[in-house]
């Protein structure tokens, strides 16, 4: 067996690990709180799904990607918020509660609006048939690899509380040793190429990574969501899936060029957004830390 075919047997399964973890942490309140702060979620998710994913296009159109990379690309832009969102939202005071539950409906809509995203890449991109649409049979492969395992996650919390407790952070180690583990391999991959690669998306993942974390705090701010709720939309917005992408990008695509621009992002995204959440903390400053978040008159 292939690297890739390794890879593609075991990246899966490791997801899967790591959906059922998101899930852990969710419950059947995080998606009706909806009707608590609905603005902030329709602001968060109109930044996401139109004005991002909107983005992603003019930066593949602007800087020319080839259509590999710029399918991968607009992929990881479809792709929600990863779970470590909320990690850098609580380190820079940003409201918990609403990226849990921005992370639930994202989510479920990923299943639907990752699809049409992907299809559209690789209709108007893979000009030479390069890459096969996501037809069928394949999206409802990423709708299982995206919602079930979620699912399953929620069902243990819903009937063995304790036993997710235990469980939330040892599958949290594993997301992040995985992570690393799996942009490794990627990039051990196409190592050959990786110069080319870095030099062709670099620019370009940089790019995508800096417009999320920017997007996702000023849409909201114009919106006059408060400054608590902003920084959670930040961090979700800016703290991409990119596993998700590369999963999609290797086992569903069967393609690891498509799958370097989420590697490339993968390395960018934490430090990006460590620097932003401090740029934020300094010249941005909560006036009110205590107070409880709700939205601005």
């Amino acid at each position: 067996m292939g690297q890739l075919g390794i890879i593609t047997v075991l990246l899966p399964a490791a997801l899967a690990i790591i959906m059922i973890g998101l899930g852990l942490e969710l419950t059947p309140k995080d998606f009706l709180r909806v009707s608590k702060h609905p603005k902030a979620i329709l602001v968060a998710l109109f930044a996401q799904l139109v004005v991002l994913v909107f983005i992603a296009f003019l930066i593949c159109k602007v800087l020319a990607l080839p259509p590999l990379l710029a399918i991968g690309l607009m992929l990881l832009s479809a792709t929600p918020g990863g779970p470590t969102a909320n990690l850098y939202s609580y380190l820079f005071k940003g409201d918990v509660a609403l990226n849990i539950s921005l992370t639930a409906i994202n989510s479920v809509l990923a299943a639907f609006t990752l699809p049409l995203i992907a299809n559209f890449a690789i209709q108007h991109f893979s000009q030479d048939q390069q890459v096969i649409g996501l037809q069928f049979g394949k999206i409802i492969q990423v709708f299982f690899i995206i919602l079930i395992p979620v699912m399953i996650g929620m069902s243990i919390r819903q009937i063995a509380p304790q036993v997710a407790h235990r469980l939330e952070k040892p599958v949290k180690i594993f997301s992040v040793i995985f992570l690393i583990c799996i942009v490794s391999g990627a990039i051990f991959m196409e190592r050959k190429n990786l110069a080319e690669y870095i030099t062709q998306v670099g620019l370009a993942s940089g790019l995508f990574c800096f417009s999320a974390l920017v997007v996702g705090y000023c849409i909201p701010r114009l919106f006059k969501i408060n400054s608590y709720q902003a920084r959670a939309c930040a961090f979700e917005i800016g703290l991409h899936n990119s596993t998700l992408a590369m999963t999609i990008a290797l086992t569903v695509l069967m393609n690891a060029t498509i799958a370097m621009p989420a590697a490339v992002y993968s390395l960018f995204m934490y430090i990006f957004s460590f620097i932003f959440g401090m740029l934020i903390n300094h010249y941005l400053p909560l006036q009110h830390p205590n107070r409880l978040p709700q939205e601005e008159a």
